[in-house]
């Protein structure tokens, strides 16, 4: 494929809810500009996008891919996205990469959340919105149902371009309302123009919201709309072109990607409203922290972002790079921003789904990848030693839902490490740490199908077999009493013999672990032995009394005790304060403390009941409520840790996957008495 200038590429992230269409509409554009001989298909793991073998076993796209394709003199770069809430990181990626968004939404399902997440991504992205409702060879679909829900869900800036005139309950003809021509689909992609059907009253009304949607393109036009004026056929054009470019416009493209039914329509259509690379410039931010402007330039200094990363089994490491200025070719000197390192390119590549070919370079607005960057990660720049300049890097979602890593076999305990981090450099939604408190591997995710591909893609690359479990919770002990207590360690067996006695009263206070006094007079305990008591102590916080969790809070005060010339040792005062912590924490009222995190929760207005009263049931309090945009409200409230397992589960099923939290560590308080119980019984149990 040739190199194009940037006023002549495009780049798309197609997305929207799962099953929505997005790959078969990436798969009828592969077919029609001749990059593909026969059209794949989802069922049956066919499709040139969906290569991984995780997405063909499950029919669902759980990664970002890109194909390039060539429509009318010019280069459109398609972004994949997958449409599963779980893999959500993907379409953050996608969107990073594109200047437009293609939302795919089903003819028969309409507006779904997904529909709405990913055009509200677009929107805070400031990327142009575009919608194609797709499956309307399907009988059960409603275009003109889903064009009102289109409409009443994102408002008049929906404008409808191409349309459907179903008869017998067949959509085979689709009118372009701009050019007011009508084409008619065959079976096997034949096309060819009719006679513009009857539309009734419809396309007064389909008409109806294109002046509507124009008119909130400029004032001028508002008050011409306002007075009834009709506008001219010039200033719907310009219109439109300059509202989908500005994004006050969202139009609508419609037809059957199975069928490719419309697909023609669409590409000649984002030829013509989508705006090319070089639109708009990107504001990055200088070595001093100063922002920046950087225009998409072929003739500026190199700067691209990398939006993906793929570690590939033939290639290596892949870093996936958008272009905004300059161009990247082999041997071109390029700095990473986040690590100040020089990075050696060795080629550069145009990806083709999970094709590769080697380009003769990657030029301002394009996409394309690199190969063995062993110190570049996603969202990294990379930049000319002669800029140097940092662009945003992706916005992803926040991972909540949290599993412990357990290996089948104990020779696969370390390579767990490494096999989960080089899954998250392909996907950085993905957190891992080695909790060394409770002794787990621990893995986040946005969801349990997600983390169902790590436990996957662990066999299937490493050959790690593991199985995920809640994570144990990291609770504490502390004591609530104060208590004077001996600990007394005597021994006699032959020569010197070991003897070390010690008096500690025992107190809480606030601390988040021991806190070691002595006000021993007289010299009872010499001071040397001083230390030895105190690292006994801080060797025995390490168990608490009642379930052998650490213990805090705790203050140790050294105040008699009395020793041997001959036999006194550090080991034996050591052991003595031991003695007397065993001995004496039991007597002084010791309680099990339970991790509390801050919860904040964003909710539709109609599950604020369904959530507040799931957050009583997990023994939270509701601190307060604030209103949010767009009909949602956050409850900030406090909920123990050992509750909150489940409830990004809960959260997405009660809230239809429009829910959204972060939950934070704050601080220890006491458990209730059953709960801590119940915690102690099954420790030791265990």
């Amino acid at each position: 494929m040739r190199n194009y200038e940037p006023n002549k590429i495009l780049n798309i992230a197609l997305a929207g809810h799962s099953g929505s269409g997005k790959t078969s509409v990436a798969e009828s554009v592969l077919y029609l500009t001749g990059n593909v001989d026969r059209l794949g298909k989802i069922e049956d793991g066919t499709t040139f996008l969906d290569f991984d073998p995780e997405e063909i076993k499950r029919k669902s796209s759980v990664l970002s891919a890109v194909v390039p394709v060539e429509w009318k003199n010019t280069k459109i770069n398609l972004i994949d996205t997958p449409g599963l809430f779980d893999f959500a990181g993907g379409v953050a990626e996608g969107i990073r990469a594109a200047d437009s968004v293609l939302v795919v939404v089903s003819g028969k399902d309409g507006v779904d959340v997904g529909t709405e997440k990913v055009v509200n991504m677009a929107t805070q992205a400031g990327k142009t919105k575009m919608f194609f409702v797709n499956g309307l060879c399907d009988e059960s679909a409603r275009f003109y149902r889903v064009f009102e829900d289109l409409k009443s869900t994102f408002g008049p800036a929906v404008c409808p371009v191409v349309v459907p005139y179903i008869e017998d309950g067949k959509a085979e003809v689709y009118v372009n309302l701009f050019e007011y021509r009508a084409y008619k689909y065959t079976e096997g992609g034949k096309v060819e123009p009719t006679d513009m059907p009857d539309l009734g009253t419809r396309f007064d009304g389909l008409r109806e919201a294109i002046k509507e949607a124009v008119a909130e393109t400029s004032e001028e036009l508002l008050d011409k709309f306002i007075e009834g004026e009709e506008f001219t056929p010039e200033e719907i054009i310009l219109g439109v072109s300059k509202g989908v470019k500005d994004g006050s416009i969202i139009p609508v493209f419609c037809g059957d990607a199975h069928n490719t039914f419309g697909i023609d329509q669409l590409l000649n259509s984002l030829v013509w409203l989508a705006p090319k690379a070089d639109f708009d410039e990107e504001v990055g931010t200088d070595v001093n922290g100063e922002p920046v402007e950087v225009s998409v330039s072929s003739d500026g200094a190199a700067v691209a972002i990398v939006f993906k990363t793929v570690l590939d089994p033939f290639v290596g490491k892949l870093s996936y790079v958008k272009v905004v200025s300059g161009k990247i070719a082999t041997d071109t000197p390029l700095i990473n921003m986040r690590t100040g390192a020089a990075e050696r390119i060795t080629k550069v590549l145009t990806v083709k789904g999970k094709k590769q070919e080697d380009a003769k370079y990657i030029g301002a607005g394009d996409i394309g990848a690199i190969p063995k960057l062993s110190n570049t990660a996603t969202g990294d720049t990379l930049c000319s030693p002669l800029r140097k300049v940092a662009l945003e890097g992706i916005d992803y979602p926040v991972a909540n839902y949290s599993m412990a890593v357990y290996a089948d076999s104990k020779d696969d305990e370390e390579k767990i490490t490494q096999g989960i981090l080089k899954l998250i450099e392909e996907d950085p939604t993905l957190k891992y740490v080695h909790n060394h408190e409770t002794h787990e591997r621990v893995v986040t995710g946005l969801g349990e199908q997600q983390l169902d591909v790590v436990v996957s893609k662990l066999k299937a690359r490493y050959n790690i077999d593991v199985k995920l479990k809640k994570p144990k919770v990291a609770y504490r002990e502390t004591i609530r009493g104060t208590v004077k207590v001996q600990g007394r360690h005597k021994k006699q067996s032959g020569g010197h013999g070991q003897f070390g006695d010690v008096w500690i009263e025992f107190s809480p206070c606030d601390s988040d672990g021991l806190v070691f006094e002595q006000t021993v007079v007289g010299g009872s305990v010499p001071k040397g032995f001083f230390p030895a008591v105190e690292k006994g102590l801080q060797d025995s916080i390490k168990k608490g009394p009642l379930a052998g969790f650490p213990v805090v809070g705790l203050k140790a005060n050294l105040y008699d005790g009395s020793y041997h010339p001959v036999d006194s040792s550090e080991m034996a005062f050591k052991t003595a304060a031991q003695i007397a912590y065993k001995n004496g924490l039991p007597q002084a009222k010791p309680v099990l403390l339970e991790p509390i995190g801050t919860l904040k929760v964003a909710v539709p207005d109609s599950n604020m009941g369904d959530v507040m009263g799931e957050v009583n049931k997990r023994r939270g309090r509701v601190i307060g409520i604030e209103a949010a945009s767009n009909g949602v409200q956050v409850i900030d409230a406090e909920v123990p840790m050992a509750e909150m397992g489940d409830f990004n589960t809960f959260l997405r099923q009660v809230t239809r996957g429009r829910g959204s939290y972060t939950f934070d560590f704050v601080r220890y308080e006491d458990a209730p008495n059953n709960i801590a119980q119940k915690v102690i019984d099954e420790t030791i149990k265990e």
